[in-house]
């Protein structure tokens, strides 16, 4: 009998370390995919690209949540994860349930954990421009800016804008 039931935890541990090496993985691939709204990190389509530079002067800064990605990543491999954890309960139609209902809550999870992971602190910053008007830019909070700096703004055609020491 002891032999008998060594045999049944081996591949029980073998699949849950496994699944946690496959989770391992798509964290941080999910890590990976999440764009920078740095303002100091170019995308390769913004390289050589012109863009207008304007000069200003803080007049107001304040912190921002950026939202995280949400792409079908998260949720097909929070759902992958959640029906191969659902087949390692019971058997027959039980199975079957627990691996649709695994399926369908990791799917929810992965979803949620790629948005929490890929969310970034951010700042709204706002300078009076020495044109005269005011502009707001939100960017990620990587950089210090001080009210009453002196800054450039960089403005891409397509309308984003960063802005820089």
């Amino acid at each position: 009998m002891k032999n008998s039931s060594l045999l049944n935890i081996k591949p029980c541990i073998t699949h849950h370390l496994f699944s946690l090496v496959i989770l391992l993985l798509v964290a941080g691939l999910m890590a990976s995919c999440a764009s920078s709204r740095s303002g100091s990190v170019y995308s390769r389509d913004q390289a050589r690209q012109s863009q207008t530079v304007l000069s200003g002067v803080v007049s107001g800064i304040r912190p921002v949540l950026i939202e995280g990605t949400k792409t079908p990543l998260g949720t097909v491999a929070g759902g992958a994860l959640g029906g191969v954890a659902g087949s390692a309960v019971g058997g027959g139609v039980g199975r079957d349930l627990a691996v649709v209902a695994g399926a369908i809550a990791g799917g929810i999870a992965g979803s949620a954990a790629e948005e929490g992971i890929t969310r970034r602190q951010g700042l709204e910053i706002t300078v009076d421009l020495d044109n005269g008007t005011t502009i707001a830019v939100v960017q990620e909070a990587d950089e210090n800016f001080a009210v009453g700096e002196r800054v450039s703004v960089l403005k891409a055609a397509d309308g984003t804008a960063r802005v820089r020491h």
